[in-house]
């Protein structure tokens, strides 16, 4: 792995990207990378737990387990304590992570606006900030911010950088690694982003295919299939946005986003919902009940289609108006006057984890993903 055999790295480090053929087997380094990996994910998601224990989650050896901790504890990413045997019996050390052993920034990019966030090995949030963005200065303002991130947590061991967006090209990575300070981005779209969020950190089930629907300015989703992002071709699965949706047939975009929502209710009452305020208003749960009616019609599709394990819904939007938005959806699908068949086959819905459905969250987890983290695939 190349971040524990080179010392902690930090934002600032350039790394270049060298292209590898395709190979059919691992090389020994990459089997240790591996392994290395598989222990420091079952601490991080089962411990503490000692050897022992470990070798139940990993089916590694004694002292392939031993020179693996050995390695992790010299790089500060695990800690070590004595447990106490049940009944006054032998004592054995077990092996906790190390949270503070590893730092990440992650951004989320939208047309006007972004979140940046900087986050610890266990997913947990030391800052958040937001910042404004010019389409045509986008790359300038995400180093300046991404800077500024580094610039006061400079003693904190920051090993990358993560990019949520939708729009974002491979020169505009390129620019923001030819600024030298910051390491080239890691970059995903950002229903994959939250999924990988919820996946990694979240309350989501591991089992079967996990769907995610965000409501920003525009409506999306995303779907990991066995733990695996679809992107579908030239990445367009779940532009569910351009739907032609409800008995009136009107794009989703048009019914659901940000936009309707804020004609609707009025700029005042928009902003206080971004602010997080609950409140309600005729005028609002208007609104919640024209988006269920016309957001049912593209999750019956993913039902029929996916049947994901569970439907995820987040936004920028406070949790009672998920809440009442997935309460409302669970109204439509029993509603023959619109429908005249009931839909029992719906997959479950809920709230996401985070809010603005993680995606700032599942930027930051992209540096620990390709470094330090299995994926969740392997998980």
């Amino acid at each position: 792995m190349r971040y524990l055999r080179s010392g902690p790295r930090r934002l600032h480090t350039q790394e270049v990207g060298v292209p590898r053929a395709k190979t059919v087997g691992l090389r020994s380094g990459e089997i240790a990378d591996r392994n290395i990996r598989v222990i420091l994910e079952a601490i991080r998601r089962h411990g503490p737990l000692t050897r022992t224990e470990l070798g139940q989650h990993s089916g590694l050896t004694g002292p392939g387990i031993t020179n693996i901790l050995r390695r992790l504890a010299e790089e500060k990413l695990v800690t070590s304590n004595r447990r106490n045997g049940l009944g006054g019996g032998a004592t054995a050390t077990e092996f906790a992570l190390r949270p503070e052993g590893a730092f990440s920034v992650g951004v989320k990019l939208r047309q006007r606006r972004g979140e940046m966030v900087l986050i610890d090995l266990s997913g947990q949030v030391h800052d958040r900030v937001y910042f404004g963005l010019e389409p045509a200065d986008k790359v300038r303002l995400v180093h300046a911010a991404a800077r500024d991130m580094v610039d006061r947590h400079a003693a904190l061991p920051i090993i990358g950088l993560g990019i949520a967006a939708n729009d974002w090209m491979e020169g505009e990575s390129d620019a923001i690694a030819a600024m030298s300070t910051i390491a080239r981005p890691y970059v995903e779209n950002e229903c994959t982003a939250g999924l990988l969020a919820e996946r990694t950190i979240g309350s989501s089930t591991r089992e079967g295919a996990l769907a995610m629907i965000i409501i920003d300015d525009d409506v999306q989703a995303g779907f990991l299939i066995r733990g695996i992002p679809y992107s579908g071709v030239h990445g367009r699965a779940g532009s569910i946005g351009e739907m032609l949706t409800g008995p009136d047939n009107l794009r989703l975009n048009t019914v659901v986003g940000f936009s309707s929502l804020r004609s609707r209710i009025g700029d005042d009452e928009f902003t206080r919902l971004l602010q997080g305020e609950e409140f309600s208003s005729p005028s609002l749960s208007q609104w919640i009940r024209e988006a269920a009616g016309h957001l049912l019609d593209p999750i019956i599709a993913m039902a029929g289609f996916i049947a994901p394990s569970v439907v995820m819904i987040g936004s920028d939007l406070p949790q009672g108006v998920i809440e009442a938005l997935i309460h409302q959806l669970s109204v439509e699908r029993r509603d023959t006057a619109t429908r005249p068949l009931l839909t029992p086959w719906i997959s479950p819905m809920k709230p996401a984890s985070f809010s603005g459905g993680g995606v700032a969250l599942g930027a930051a987890l992209l540096p620990f993903l390709n470094t330090l983290l299995l994926p969740p695939a392997s998980a």
